[in-house]
């Protein structure tokens, strides 16, 4: 880290005492905010406030460049290990088949056993507006079936073209 970088991050602090701790956890008691930064510049380190509301404010000697990659390292692997419970879509027409209609309800039991969202849709296109009420009976069927492990977020409802129903995990 350049020294004009060191300077800024260690002139950021206003308080005139600090309680001072090295990189290892020792504690320097407190001191003044110059013998701090002389400190900080024989050791080579950054003089870095910790604990600004304390009294007195608590700053901490330590390399900023590893500190900050040490927090990126703690966040990339939080995140890796946290599952996104995420939404799975299915489309289908009212005159479906049975065994593609199955094919769907296997999957969604899946997904919905993983913890995952599931929202399905009816599709109508042309003439098959006149018979809605067989994806009204499609939609009733995936939500009896898959009622042992899901619960309907809200009642179906249709809009424009397109039945759908959301089922969230037991």
């Amino acid at each position: 880290m350049s020294d004009y970088k060191r300077y800024f991050i260690n002139d950021r602090i206003r308080a005139e005492r600090l309680r001072v701790i090295g990189s290892k956890g020792e504690n320097f008691g407190e001191m003044t905010r110059a013998e701090a930064l002389d400190k900080a510049r024989t050791l080579g380190l950054d003089l870095v406030e910790i604990g600004p509301k304390s009294v007195p404010p608590v700053a901490k000697l330590l390399d900023f460049k590893k500190f900050m990659y040490d927090e990126r390292k703690k966040t990339s692997a939080s995140k890796a290990h946290s599952k996104q419970s995420g939404l799975k879509e299915f489309k289908m027409g009212p005159n479906i088949g049975e065994n593609d209609f199955n094919v769907r309800i296997s999957r969604a039991r899946e997904f919905l056993k993983d913890k995952d969202r599931v929202k399905f849709h009816v599709v109508f296109s042309g003439r098959q507006m006149a018979h809605t009420e067989i994806g009204w009976d499609k939609i009733k069927k995936v939500v009896a079936v898959l009622d042992d492990v899901g619960k309907e977020e809200a009642p179906p409802r249709m809009v424009g073209k397109i039945i759908s129903v959301m089922i969230l995990p037991r």
